[in-house]
């Protein structure tokens, strides 16, 4: 068995993996000690080799795992594991986002990581929705309601957030709000993705595609298909055990 485990910045993601089957996996909230939190999670698998990444992977090398890779190939063997062809991805997690270009061989080329602010991310999203009265799981599905394209200028999250209240108190309706926020992220997005250059189709991993506005408006935005893998926040996680995999494989 092939562990992989993705200590991300708002939860941590554990996937086992044999013969390149994921057999299971398992996800909670980030805590104050992520790195003994990450250990109680393993404790219902099977003992295998262990690859940790996202932002505490050190800390998981220093405690339990055999060794850390990137977040950038975590993520580009995870989403070549579900879409075999994929030469873009785009990551957007808890506090940072990022796209990563692949060569028709899987190899990274290129990538672009916006890691010094919220703008754009999970968290983002979070406050905004909260801003609003929405749940996370409600924002998205309140924005689709809107027909509305309402401009937000920031995206700096303070200012957004002032913004927002500032527009609530102008009477505009929630949802057209909710669409403005989200037209606000595919816009910073976009951008990076028409930087870095992209095809026909990409791969969105990170929790953030699971949310449906975000994956439609950018589909316009960009125009090309945007693929969702059937557990999009497992990715990096996947992406770390299939490196276990190799790394067994190497050894042996």
């Amino acid at each position: 068995m092939q562990l992989g485990v993705d200590l991300g910045s708002r939860t941590i993601k554990v996937a086992a993996i044999v013969d390149d089957i994921l057999l299971c996996h398992t996800k909670q909230e980030s805590g104050f000690e992520p790195h003994q939190q990450a250990q109680d999670m393993l404790k219902q698998f099977q003992s295998g080799t262990i690859i940790a990444t996202g932002y505490g992977r050190h800390l998981a090398q220093k405690h339990f795992a055999d060794e850390v890779i990137t977040e950038i190939k975590a993520h580009a063997l995870g989403a070549r594991h579900f879409f075999p062809d994929c030469r873009t991805i785009l990551d957007v997690g808890g506090q940072d986002c990022k796209v990563i270009s692949l060569t028709q061989a899987g190899k990274v080329s290129n990538f672009q990581m916006n890691d010094k602010c919220a703008a754009g991310t999970g968290r983002f999203l979070e406050i905004m929705a909260v801003s609003l009265g929405y749940t996370i799981s409600e924002f998205g599905s309140a924005a689709l309601e809107s027909g509305q394209d309402v401009a937000i200028n920031s995206m700096c999250t303070v200012f957004a957030e002032s913004e927002v209240i500032s527009m609530k108190n102008s009477g505009i309706p929630a949802a057209d709000i909710a669409r403005a926020v989200h037209l606000s992220v595919v816009s910073r997005l976009g951008g990076m993705l028409n930087r870095i250059g992209h095809g026909d189709e990409i791969v969105f991993s990170g929790g953030v595609a699971n949310n449906s506005c975000i994956v439609q408006l950018l589909e316009s935005k960009i125009g090309a298909r945007v693929c969702v893998p059937s557990s999009p926040d497992l990715v990096g996680a996947i992406g770390a055990a299939i490196h276990a995999g190799k790394s067994a494989v190497n050894c042996g």
